[in-house]
């Protein structure tokens, strides 16, 4: 059987390059009323301030840089798939620190903040400056449409229907660095271990769906991380 691994990533994967987590005691959520900022609703009523709000988290992540954590996950990739291996990465990090590391087969669960979005159109743009109600799509015209590019709370996330024709055909799986409380997310180590998959863990400490893994790794990303992804490597294909 041809290896086939399937990684999700969360804002734990980032922290440690200084981007906030959301659902600590001291997360982003904890500091800032996501129903304001991040839903259709909170938009609609006042798009200035979501606009302000992902504004200075675009400004933020301008500052960022890949940690030994990205880094490592772009390796354990290029190594793997140079082994004959299938490889995946699923993020639910809206920043882009996998790309800057050279992660490649990647999917975008929650959105890319460095792309916006045509509420009226859905015409799809890089974006690495700040967006404002004045603004007009350039692809229909319209003004105050422009929107970033992050699935809110009550959306769909993107590219589910792929993601659930890879868990089943996945023979390892890892969550990295999230908590295991936000769904459909929570519900892919399930999903992958039902079908036979080696299922790993690593987190600072266990989340809410630690009950679905095999393996549990707990420390800091840049720590746990590389030392995995070089033993997962040797254990599979040496």
């Amino acid at each position: 059987m041809t290896p086939s691994l399937l990684i999700l990533t969360g804002s734990g994967v980032s922290a440690e390059s200084g981007l906030g987590t959301f659902r600590d005691t001291d997360g982003i959520w904890a500091k800032f009323d996501w129903q304001r900022l991040a839903t259709p609703e909170g938009f609609r009523d006042d798009p200035s301030e979501v606009h302000a709000f992902y504004n200075a988290r675009r400004q933020g992540l301008r500052g960022a840089a890949p940690n030994a954590a990205h880094a490592a996950l772009a390796t354990l990739e290029a190594a793997w798939v140079r082994s004959g291996g299938e490889f995946t990465l699923v993020t639910q990090n809206i920043d882009d620190l996998h790309e800057r590391a050279g992660s490649e087969r990647l999917i975008h669960m929650h959105g890319e903040l460095l792309r916006s979005r045509c509420a009226a159109c859905g015409d799809l743009r890089d974006c690495d400056g700040d967006l404002s109600i004045t603004m007009s799509c350039g692809a229909c015209g319209r003004e105050g449409q422009l929107r970033p590019h992050v699935v809110w709370f009550g959306e769909i996330p993107i590219g589910m229907d792929e993601i659930y024709a890879l868990l089943p055909q996945a023979t390892h799986f890892a969550a990295i660095g999230t908590s295991g409380a936000v769904w459909p997310a929570a519900g892919f180590a399930e999903e992958a271990g039902r079908a036979g998959a080696k299922t790993w863990e690593l987190s600072l400490d266990a989340g809410e769906s630690g009950h679905a893994f095999t393996h549990a790794i707990y420390g800091n990303a840049t720590e746990t991380v590389p030392a995995w992804c070089e033993r997962l490597l040797s254990e599979t294909f040496s």
